[in-house]
């Protein structure tokens, strides 16, 4: 993103550095600079610091695919970048969300942005709680319901302002692995998962519309 705005990660021989985190090990400074920008909001759901064990490369590498070993490395590259930024505009390195989208919150908080719920506001923009106030039934879905869902995500927002109305609220997920307790203190009345209506992540898979259309028809005959 800051390449694209002008400002170009480089090593020290001024090459610019390769797609990829684990480059970033070997970025020695921003060339370039980023002027006239409007006001930037990251619209984020999740408030990891950029390093650590709560960080981008710990928590969310591994639902991407990195081993061990290639959590370690990306963890290196962005504890350099964050000593970069850092020279370059101020440590965001610690603050809330700058380890969003893997670090894209900290490139984004060095450019002066501010932080906000993105469940907050695409429930602001998209009029969700006038809808909700006349409906008798929300459904609301997520790729993987875990504890991560329950942290600020849509799927929050929305079993929320469906709990604050007293409307019951599904959700429908690809896999799920919240209990019922902890999905009804977030407002979620039910949680219905394809791969458990499917027998497996792999039938599943082999036909995610499909399944999706199956479960969710199976869910409607029940609150018909």
């Amino acid at each position: 993103m800051l390449a694209a705005l002008g400002a170009v990660a480089v090593a020290e021989d001024g090459t610019p550095l390769p797609p990829g985190g684990t480059a970033l090990a070997r970025c020695a400074r921003i060339d370039g600079g980023v002027d006239g920008l409007p006001e930037i909001i990251a619209a984020t759901d999740v408030t990891n610091p950029l390093l650590g064990q709560h960080g981008a490369a710990a928590t969310f590498g591994p639902q991407k695919g990195a081993d061990p070993a290639a959590v370690e490395r990306l963890e290196a590259g962005l504890a350099r970048w964050a000593d970069v930024l850092a020279a370059w505009r101020e440590p965001v390195a610690d603050e809330d969300g700058a380890g969003a989208a893997g670090g894209l919150g900290a490139a984004i908080l060095a450019l002066g942005g501010a932080r906000a719920s993105g469940a907050g506001l695409v429930r602001s923009a998209t009029g969700l709680d006038a809808a909700v106030a006349g409906a008798g039934l929300v459904i609301t879905g997520e790729g993987s319901l875990d504890w991560q869902s329950l942290r600020g995500k849509l799927v929050t927002g929305v079993a929320e302002a469906a709990a604050e109305r007293g409307v019951p609220c599904l959700a429908l997920a690809g896999q799920a692995s919240v209990g019922r307790t902890r999905a009804a203190a977030v407002g979620i009345s039910e949680v219905h998962a394809v791969a458990e209506h499917a027998g497996s992540v792999a039938a599943a898979m082999a036909d995610p519309a499909g399944t999706l259309a199956d479960l969710a028809e199976h869910v409607a005959r029940q609150w018909r």
